[in-house]
């Protein structure tokens, strides 16, 4: 009877355990929930109170053209950021940091659109619209200018008589870019392949070692990838010399960087179910991937590879223009010289190779599914 007795009491125990955990569980995540919520609302202040200072103070009252800027001016309105965040924080409904980490409860009577923090949402959007007009110095005036509508009226004039006798040479440069943005394709496809699934956070969250190997892969996929292939192309021009060389080196190192990361992106997405049985019997992690993995992927990494081959296409007549070869170096050389007309055919070879990449990709896209 004591022995029942006792374990009634390490069950009960037990049970009170997990209850606490769960609770002390559920109180961190709550923690870290309203800390995420306090920084977005204090970093959202900010930004309005620098914007509105900077665009409607100095831009609209002062009417500067070129105000001065000065780092106090950020920290300014961080301050008051804080300080509206301090008064705001614990009034209802006035947080987008809490809406956004769902701190809110549901309210079937009234939507999320008519809270108060969707009134405070869309005042941002409207005044980043209102800035961006302001930075981007958009100038309808400039647009409909007589000089500037004259100097548009002569290069689409020499745009559209374009110079046929240039037809040869620019067909073998176009030849030449179809051909590096292949190759570029093709060298980046395995490096890609094996870097995706270093890359996807469900296969790489079992220890910490390849918990740093997922994030040091992710590091380097997320920096390579943010520079433009047009900078690397310039890097590689000065590294290997102006040629077709350099913008397949550009072209192949963007590649990989946004491949892996649409692979990685598959695989996070796929059926776990196959993957766990076979775990279950004790297979090989490279048995599990091969047998498991890469069936359920397959398909989308061919349509994910061809859609790349037509982003390098088109991506490889603009790399010419800084010494990346092709038709793109043609387009530089004769719009410098303010040639027109040969202009104006090369835009029409490359306008031609993009349709054609275009419906080649989508009609093998179509074939596949």
């Amino acid at each position: 009877m004591e022995n029942i007795d006792h374990s009634i009491d390490l069950r009960k125990n037990l049970k009170n355990k997990k209850n606490l955990e769960k609770k002390e569980s559920f109180n961190m995540k709550n923690a870290k929930k309203q800390i995420t919520a306090l920084l977005i609302d204090i970093f959202l202040w900010a930004y309005t109170f620098l914007v509105l200072y900077k665009i409607v103070y100095q831009k609209l009252i002062l009417a500067l053209r070129y105000p001065e800027f000065s780092w106090q001016q950020p920290l300014y309105a961080l301050a008051a950021g804080v300080l509206m965040t301090i008064l705001l924080f614990g009034v209802q409904n006035m947080s987008l940091g809490k809406a956004a980490n769902g701190l809110y409860p549901d309210d079937p009577d009234r939507s999320w659109v008519s809270r108060p923090y969707a009134f405070f949402l869309y005042f941002l959007i409207a005044l980043t619209f209102f800035a961006g007009l302001f930075i981007s110095q958009v100038s309808l005036r400039e647009f409909f200018s007589e000089q500037g509508m004259a100097g548009a009226r002569r290069i689409f004039t020499a745009l559209l008589t374009p110079n046929w006798g240039l037809l040869q040479e620019g067909l073998f440069a176009a030849i030449e870019t179809i051909y590096m943005a292949f190759i570029a394709t093709v060298i980046a496809l395995p490096v890609a392949f094996i870097m995706s699934f270093f890359a996807a956070r469900n296969l790489m969250i079992h220890g910490r070692l390849f918990f740093a190997i997922y994030n040091l892969t992710r590091f380097y996929l997320n920096m390579t990838r943010s520079i433009e292939p047009l900078i690397w192309a310039i890097i590689f021009s000065v590294w290997v010399g102006i040629g077709p060389f350099a913008g397949m080196l550009a072209l192949c190192l963007h590649s990989v960087a946004s491949l892996a990361k649409l692979y990685s992106e598959q695989i996070e997405n796929i059926n776990d179910g196959p993957v766990e049985a076979m775990t279950a019997t004790g297979a090989h992690p490279i048995q599990v991937i091969w047998f498991g993995v890469v069936p359920q992927i397959l398909l989308p990494f061919l349509s994910f590879t061809i859609y790349r081959w037509d982003i390098n296409v088109r991506m490889a007549t603009v790399i010419g223009l800084v010494g990346g070869g092709g038709i793109g170096t043609m387009l530089m050389q004769y719009q410098g010289l303010g040639k027109w007309n040969e202009v104006g055919l090369l835009v029409i070879i490359i306008a031609f190779i993009v349709w054609v990449m275009d419906y080649t990709s989508a009609k093998l896209r179509e074939f596949m599914k």
